[in-house]
C-alpha cells in the first residue's frame, strides 16, 4: 500500500496484515509508556493476533466505510498509528484514537496528523463531527484537541477502567462548521522538527 506524505518526514499507510510484525515490535518496545493510558497492551502478546484478527477487521472497516486504522511513519520509521473508530453515517460523526511513541514524541507530529485526519474527515468523508476521547490525566493526549481548538464537552465519570482503576474520560469535539476556517495548507505547514 502506498504512503499517504503530510510532509517531507511524516507519512501516513493503511494497515495490512504484513505490518503485524513491526506493529507489534513497536508495541513491545513500547509497553511502559502505552501501557499506562491503552488497556489492550498487556493482551498484545505476539504479531499472530494483529495479522490473524486484529488487521483483518480494520481492513473489513475501511472496506465497508466504517473507519480505518494507519501507521504514522516519521522519516520512515513507524512511530504509532492514528484510527478512526466507527463512522456512523446517520450522524455523520466519528472518533480520532491515536498514539505515538519513542522517536515520534515531542515533537508535533500527533497534532500534525489529528489536524491532517480531521480536515479528511471533513472534507473527503463530508462527516459534520469528530470526536476524541482522552483520559482527563493523560495531559500530553489532551493537548492535541485543545491546539486543534476542539470543544471540550464534558467528562464522563469512571469512563473507562484500566487495571482496576476507573478514570474518568475528557470528550473533545470539532463540528464542520467550526472546522471551515482550517485549511488543508495550514495542516501541511504544521511545524515539524
Amino acid at each position: 500500500m502506498f504512503m499517504h506524505h503530510i510532509t517531507d518526514q511524516l507519512s501516513l499507510k493503511l494497515i495490512e496484515r504484513q505490518d503485524a510484525d513491526p506493529l507489534y515490535r513497536l508495541i513491545d518496545a513500547n509497553r511502559e509508556h502505552l501501557r499506562e493510558w491503552l488497556g489492550w497492551v498487556d493482551g498484545t502478546t505476539g504479531p499472530d493476533g494483529y495479522r490473524d484478527e486484529i488487521i483483518p477487521m480494520w481492513l473489513t472497516d475501511y472496506a465497508n466505510g466504517n473507519g480505518f486504522a494507519c501507521g504514522i511513519y516519521f522519516e520512515g520509521e513507524l512511530v504509532g498509528t492514528i484510527a478512526l473508530h466507527e463512522i456512523n453515517q446517520k450522524l455523520r460523526q466519528t472518533s480520532i484514537g491515536y498514539y505515538l511513541t519513542g522517536n515520534g514524541r515531542g515533537k508535533g507530529l500527533m497534532t500534525t496528523v489529528v489536524a491532517f485526519i480531521t480536515n479528511y474527515c471533513f472534507t473527503t468523508l463530508d462527516l459534520n463531527r469528530v470526536i476524541i476521547e482522552c483520559a482527563v490525566n493523560n495531559t500530553r493526549s489532551r493537548k492535541i484537541p485543545e491546539r486543534l481548538g476542539f470543544q471540550q464537552e464534558g467528562i464522563l465519570r469512571d469512563g473507562e477502567i484500566l487495571y482496576g482503576a476507573y478514570h474518568d474520560i475528557a470528550v473533545y469535539a470539532m463540528l464542520a462548521k467550526d472546522w471551515s476556517g482550517m485549511h488543508v495548507s495550514t495542516v501541511q505547514n504544521q511545524q515539524v522538527n
